[in-house]
């Protein structure tokens, strides 16, 4: 069998390489984030951001804190019903107080087609402040933490029926009457 020979062009095409995955200047991010190939790393409006895939967010938590980032400062959801592909998005901030540095945590989590799971794992076992931002996120829209230890409703009745800050969720005139408010009259 003989060899074609390889002109300028295709010879060209075949060295090139994908280019290098870009990480944030910051040493410890930098680290932290060659950790996880399947991570990948932003800048949102002057914020370092990763996007996690949920089955590499508590690996991920774990090691943000063995890098320095001590602080679990806020966990939310945001819906983007027919904005997006991937409906629900778990968003979650951390802080290094001795690094001087924040990073935002986006978790993609499908919901509302047949077959998804709108399943987090919970980050109470790496941080223990998240107990209650996890019970607010799965009271107002429905996500799942796999592994927390009291996933309840934490300001809605024990028998509200949906997630009101989900965008499908129904808006109606019925008063909503908060758990350990008074009675309205």
């Amino acid at each position: 069998m003989t060899e074609v020979p390889i002109n300028g062009a295709e010879a060209a095409e075949e060295a090139v390489e994908a280019p290098p995955r870009p990480l944030p200047d910051h040493p410890t991010l930098a680290g932290l984030l060659e950790q996880f190939d399947a991570v990948e790393w932003r800048l949102s409006s002057g914020q370092d951001t990763a996007v996690v895939p949920k089955s590499q967010l508590r690996d991920f938590a774990l090691a943000a804190r063995t890098a320095g980032f001590e602080m679990l400062v806020d966990l939310t959801a945001v819906d983007y019903l027919r904005v997006r592909k991937i409906r629900f998005e778990v968003v979650v901030g951390l802080l290094s107080l001795q690094h001087n540095i924040r990073l935002r945590l986006r978790v993609p989590v499908p919901a509302g087609e047949p077959g998804d799971d709108p399943t987090v794992p919970s980050l109470v076992p790496v941080y223990p402040g998240a107990n209650f931002f996890e019970r607010e996120t799965f009271d107002m829209f429905g996500i799942i933490f796999e592994d927390h230890p009291d996933l309840t409703r934490i300001l809605l009745p024990d028998d509200w029926v949906g997630h009101p800050l989900r965008k499908d969720f129904a808006i109606g005139a019925v008063p909503v009457q908060f758990k350990s408010s008074p009675q309205v009259t």
